[in-house]
Order: C-alpha cells, then sequence, then structure tokens
C-alpha cells in the first residue's frame, strides 16, 4: 500500500512502488491534467510537486510519494484564482496547450521561491520546459504578470 496526498486529499492505493508517479496520477487517481510527454524527463510536461518540489513524474516512482503531499494542476487552484493561471490567461499563453500544466507547475515554484523574478530567472527556471508551439515570451510575460498580481496581494 502506498498512502499520500493529492492536492489535499488522502490517496491510498496498492500500487507496485516502482510505477511511475505519472501513471498513478492518471490512470489511479482519475487527475488527467499533468501530461505524458517524452517519459524521460526532458520535456516538462509531467511537472507535478511533491512537498513544493518541483518533479518529472514520469521518472518518479510513486514510492517517492509515499507520506507526503502531491499537488497537480488541478490542485493549483479550484478556481483558476492563482494568479498563474489568471495571466496566463489574461497573455494568451496556451496554444496547443499541451505543454501548460508542466509550464504553470514549474513556474509556480519559481514564483514561492522568487516572488521578483528578472527574465534571467525565468529563463534559467523554466529551461527545462518544453513548448513546441514556442510561446516562450508569453510565458515569460504571464509570469511577470502574476509575480505583479501576487505582489498586490491578488487572487490565490
Amino acid at each position: 500500500m502506498i498512502a499520500f496526498s493529492v492536492n489535499k486529499k488522502r490517496a491510498d492505493l496498492d500500487v507496485d512502488p516502482s510505477t511511475p508517479l505519472l501513471w498513478v496520477i492518471r490512470e489511479h487517481l482519475g487527475l488527467t491534467g499533468t501530461k505524458y510527454g517524452c517519459g524521460m524527463a526532458q520535456c516538462g510536461a509531467c511537472t507535478v510537486h511533491i512537498d513544493g518540489e518541483a518533479v518529472r513524474s514520469c521518472v518518479t516512482p510513486v514510492s517517492r510519494a509515499t507520506g507526503k503531499e502531491v499537488t497537480t494542476i488541478e490542485g493549483l487552484s479550484l478556481d483558476l484564482s492563482n494568479p498563474l493561471q489568471l495571466a496566463w490567461l489574461q497573455e494568451d499563453v496556451p496554444q496547443c496547450g499541451y505543454c501548460q500544466s508542466g509550464q504553470l507547475m514549474s513556474a509556480a515554484v519559481l514564483l514561492r521561491e522568487k516572488p521578483k523574478p528578472t527574465d534571467e530567472d525565468i529563463d534559467e527556471a523554466m529551461t527545462g520546459n518544453i513548448c513546441r508551439c514556442g510561446t516562450y515570451p508569453r510565458i515569460r510575460r504571464a509570469i511577470h504578470r502574476a509575480a505583479e498580481m501576487a505582489a498586490k496581494g491578488g487572487a490565490r
């Protein structure tokens, strides 16, 4: 039995401890916002948080989540009120949308660690997230906008 919390809800699952967290999230918990991209931790589409740390769930064994809090894109906010989600929409970031959950989850860690990131901070933090549509300038603008919203006490 593997026990952990996902988006603040307890999960007790009888799965092989070596099963990638991504497949447990998608197939066993039905949370399909986290995407499978490359399966090698190279593209970032599968990024989730374990106790606040961004991890690539496609290569993370579910056993690593035991006793911890996992946050998926569905847990970032229940009503799209997170400044990142609002800024993403306002900047019209998504094109195909496939990479966006991973992008948002990586950006959330960045803003927690650096509430006022520079362009260089953003570029460094987001380097491991690939967007095939090339929306990088909009992603950068959205992260700056979200930082401004959060600084002004924007929605969370």
